[in-house]
């Protein structure tokens, strides 16, 4: 008969089984090798912990966009903007209220298609310069004008005043779409992130307050719920390049009203009437069983969606087709969603 372990080597095992377990679940998926370049790239910029700093320290920080730069520098290419697209800007609202919106118009004769495009960032960092190859992509890839949104952000603007500067401008392109060459009775919503939170957001908006609805909605990773003890948020909470903690210091300056679906879409009661809606989610991400569960939501309540997830990426691979090809394939399958949407309107 073999001899009892002692209880005090038992509870030892015990206890570095546990934490090897807690080690592996907080660990992340395995990025496949292009990803794996740009996170790699990112991390030889020294971006101290975005959840350390304060919003104004944060802005400063290097960006995905940075280490696509740097990639595209090692590899000899070019950093220059695609080509094919011209971009001007103008400015919706006066005053304090105030904001600008850029103008991607692709090559030909038109009036073109419009999807109102709203970046990432948490509403806090970032702008539609760090964004810029997303809306520049689909502008080309969709033949559409892209109106992109520098919405006022927090917190020196916290909720509501990133949404209602989503919606003065869905607004703004409907009344001002012809003095662009762009087609008013074709006006999409999109965004990334925070941004695909604001681009449903629109959607309800225009819904509740009977303003003509957007043709559709292209949310890729968006923002719609406070959830974080998701399965996702479990396994990347220390993901790269967003991470638990950094989704928790967003919130924290939002501001936004938990109960509120014009800040969280999960919380609303009904979807119904909403405009047909395409979801793009990344493998390593936080936000991925958020954004599966709000596809879900929105198909119980009557509401069109094609939901595609992609592995081996994290959050912000969207807009970095020049070096991930997964990224190629978004692009493409997004703005393949939005000329099947405006085609048949």
């Amino acid at each position: 008969m073999k001899k009892a372990l002692p209880l005090t080597l038992l509870a030892g095992a015990a206890l570095l089984a546990t934490s090897a377990w807690a080690a592996d679940a907080a660990k992340p998926p395995k990025a496949e090798s292009h990803m794996q370049k740009v996170l790699d790239a990112h991390a030889s910029l020294n971006p101290k912990p975005i959840e350390t700093l304060t919003p104004e320290e944060a802005r400063k920080q290097p960006t995905p966009a940075d280490a696509v730069k740097k990639v595209l520098t090692d590899m000899k290419k070019s950093t220059a903007p695609e080509p094919g697209v011209t971009m001007k800007t103008m400015t919706v609202g006066s005053g304090d209220a105030s904001f600008p919106v850029h103008i991607y118009t692709p090559e030909g004769k038109g009036p073109f298609p419009i999807m109102m495009y709203y970046h990432g960032g948490g509403f806090v960092i970032a702008d539609t310069k760090v964004y810029d190859a997303s809306p520049r992509a689909l502008a080309k890839m969709a033949n559409a004008i892209m109106v992109a949104v520098d919405y006022r952000q927090a917190p020196e603007h916290p909720f509501p005043a990133a949404p209602n500067d989503a919606f003065t401008a869905y607004q703004w392109t409907l009344d001002h779409a012809k003095e662009f060459n762009g087609d008013p009775t074709r006006v999409a919503v999109g965004g990334e992130s925070a941004g695909g939170n604001l681009a449903t957001v629109v959607s309800m908006m225009a819904r509740d307050k009977k303003v003509a609805l957007p043709v559709h909605q292209l949310l890729v990773y968006p923002v719609v719920n406070d959830d974080m003890n998701t399965p996702s948020y479990q396994k990347n909470a220390n993901a790269k390049p967003l991470n638990k903690a950094m989704m928790g210091w967003f919130f924290k300056h939002y501001k936004g009203d938990p109960k509120n679906p014009y800040a969280l879409p999960m919380k609303a009661d009904s979807l119904k009437g909403l405009p047909p809606a395409t979801i793009i989610a990344a493998e390593i991400d936080p936000l991925l069983s958020e954004g599966k569960a709000y596809a879900d939501k929105l198909k119980k309540d009557g509401v069109a969606v094609d939901y595609k997830e992609y592995s081996g990426v994290t959050h912000e691979f969207f807009g970095m087709g020049a070096v991930v090809p997964k990224a190629k394939e978004a692009e493409q399958y997004a703005a393949d969603a939005l000329k099947k949407a405006f085609k048949a309107k």
